[in-house]
């Protein structure tokens, strides 16, 4: 089984590295592939609306995102992890997950999502939230620990959040569970059947 890993911090080495570190290491014990992506220190311009994705089967802009969409084709589970910024996550993963989540055609329904917000102090709930939102459109089982999915540090802060981490081991054993609990499920019981899309627009 594989977990692709999104680091949305610009800071390699920070709060958001530790918490997805300690994940990584009981997606280790579980014998679950794990791949982290730091895609928070490189300049990533957001969805432009183009459409050129629905003729194409990719981003039009050809960067990190469409190496991403390959690596979440083949994953089982995806971690999406943001530090705070104004009470929500930082604009560069917004693009990345914006462009990642629309351009891409595979079905993502029953892919197991873990969404991780990092910060000094507050505004990790809103960020969760927000970041949440990707897989509960796209049919995606969401994974939970024993809170919230939030972490506390800061830059080059010695003292380590306990609490954040044992949440994030927490996490990455209800996520391991509940992944192969699905591979199980696809093999026993098969996938739901979906119905034909209905799309409606509220604009008459």
């Amino acid at each position: 089984m594989k977990v692709l890993m999104i680091n949305g911090s610009p800071r390699v080495n920070g709060a958001t590295s530790k918490a997805l570190q300690e994940m990584e290491k009981i997606f280790v014990e579980q014998n679950i592939e794990v791949e982290t992506v730091v895609v928070g220190n490189q300049a990533i311009r957001g969805c432009t609306a183009c459409y050129s994705c629905f003729k194409n089967g990719k981003c039009v802009f050809d960067d990190i995102v469409n190496e991403l969409a390959k690596k979440f084709e083949e994953a089982d589970g995806l971690v999406i992890a943001s530090p705070v910024y104004y009470a929500s996550a930082n604009a560069t993963i917004i693009a990345v997950l914006d462009r990642l989540f629309y351009s891409t055609r595979f079905s993502k329904t029953m892919k197991v999502g873990a969404a991780i917000a990092t910060a000094r102090r507050g505004g990790i709930t809103a960020t969760f939230d927000q970041l949440n939102k990707y897989f509960s459109i796209s049919g995606m089982p969401i994974a939970s620990g024993q809170y919230w999915n939030g972490f506390h540090g800061s830059y080059n802060e010695e003292e380590q959040d306990q609490e954040g981490l044992q949440q994030m081991r927490t996490l990455a054993k209800n996520m391991s569970f509940l992944m192969k609990s699905i591979e199980l499920g696809k093999k026993e019981i098969g996938l739901p059947v979906k119905e034909k899309g209905i799309f409606t627009n509220f604009v008459r």
